[in-house]
């Protein structure tokens, strides 16, 4: 039986139809009817945000009697937060992350009066710097000039989308799952996995994971050097979303399974209009099995997940194979393709000068990192000053730096 607040008791007792005149129950959350809705359909408290809100009851919520007019201030006792924290625990699985059961942040923060702990963390994430330069950050082909390719900006809000059409179907935390979806590239560096490749190279401490770097971004160079503070649920999710590590929550599994469904699928057709392929040139049995177009294929991927998820985020074991091949077919026709990969190794060389220079000189970084130099060592800064430029940010510095300027009299 739908519970109702202390003034629906006052109100019931008092102007209680004949057949209902029993008191109920009263939990100390609010729930209201609003004077829109008829016949007594329950809503949230959340058509008014202040302190009272003036509700007329017009019929019995159980019968829909016609009931006296009345208008009475109905209380919060509450905050909004909590109640969403409630509805969490009404609507999703058992197996979903409860914002309010979160591991917690590394620094102990008031909680909002209006969003869980993973819709702050989702809202860190897209106002924060690194996320607005993933729009200038090459996804396969570097810096293309047509209006319509992908950005790492761009892939990452179809990850995002892909995710959150996942998480809903499977009744999982779909404010947990975006906010790992939207953080998971904040630390790739410039020119896609060219640049991975290029620290990779030069990098003395260890192999350079964009993975790691992005949870870096979120934990010590945003907002200064101070971080986000972001659930561990969120950074977890986040660094594990490649890898070999698995998240140890359904959502961020669901986004290391999105990650791929989007750039493999948003790929073929940035390729496609490049010229690289066409949609006739993938093997017949993938096309068959997964569907002959872009959203053909997000559709058999997606369906197959919600409806083979259960412990744990899968496909069934046909179309986990044909996205396997599709993913090999991908690396030996587009991703190392001399036509389209034919600029990586200027830029491979290009982020080396750069990095050898930096290193020499530490003082002509940014204070942010002249500080990590400080702290953490050189190689360290210039790895982070390096992973957050843009594409253009880092030629026009190579430029800057390497290129002879015309001499102006």
């Amino acid at each position: 039986m739908t519970k109702y607040c202390c003034k629906m008791m006052e109100y019931h007792l008092n102007y209680k139809c004949d057949m209902h005149a029993d008191p109920f129950e009263c939990p100390d959350n609010i729930i209201i009817y609003h004077k829109s809705q008829q016949y007594g359909i329950p809503v949230r408290d959340g058509i008014n945000s202040s302190a009272s809100s003036f509700i007329q009851i017009k019929h019995c919520p159980w019968c829909g009697q016609k009931l006296p007019a009345k208008r009475f201030a109905a209380k919060r006792t509450i905050s909004i937060r909590e109640e969403a924290e409630r509805l969490e625990h009404n609507i999703l699985s058992p197996r979903a992350a409860f914002a309010d059961i979160s591991v917690g942040r590394t620094r102990d923060e008031p909680p909002c009066d209006f969003r869980t702990a993973f819709q702050r963390d989702r809202d860190r994430i897209i106002h924060c710097e690194a996320f607005r330069r993933l729009k200038h950050k090459t996804q396969v082909f570097l810096s293309p000039r047509g209006d319509h390719y992908r950005t790492r900006l761009t892939h990452t809000l179809e990850v995002s989308q892909i995710a959150r059409t996942i998480a809903c179907a499977l009744s999982l935390n779909e404010s947990l799952t975006e906010a790992i979806a939207l953080g998971h590239d904040l630390g790739h560096p410039p020119f896609g996995h060219a640049g991975e490749r290029a620290l990779n190279t030069i990098r003395a401490e260890g192999l350079f994971r964009h993975n790691e770097q992005s949870r870096r971004v979120c934990e010590k160079i945003e907002r200064g050097g101070l971080g986000l503070n972001l659930s561990f649920e969120t950074l977890n999710g986040i660094e594990c979303h490649t890898g070999d590590i698995i998240p140890f929550k359904l959502e961020g599994r669901i986004v290391r399974l999105s990650d791929r469904i989007a750039y493999i699928n948003h790929d073929i057709e940035d390729a496609i209009a490049a010229k690289i392929i066409t949609e006739e040139n993938i093997p017949k049995q993938l096309r068959d099995t997964l569907g002959g177009s872009k959203s053909g294929r997000i559709n058999t991927l997606v369906r197959s997940c919600v409806n083979n998820s259960g412990e744990d985020i899968r496909l069934a074991p046909d179309v986990q194979q044909a996205l396997d091949e599709l993913r090999a077919y991908m690396f030996k026709n587009v991703y190392t393709n001399p036509a389209c990969k034919s600029e990586e190794t200027k830029a491979i060389e290009l982020l080396q000068r750069l990095y050898a220079h930096f290193c020499e000189n530490p003082d002509t970084m940014p204070a942010l990192y002249r500080n990590i130099a400080e702290n953490e060592g050189i190689e360290r800064a210039v790895c982070d000053y390096i992973s957050g430029m843009t594409d253009r940010y880092a030629v026009r510095l190579f430029h800057e730096l390497f290129v002879p300027k015309d001499w102006i009299n």
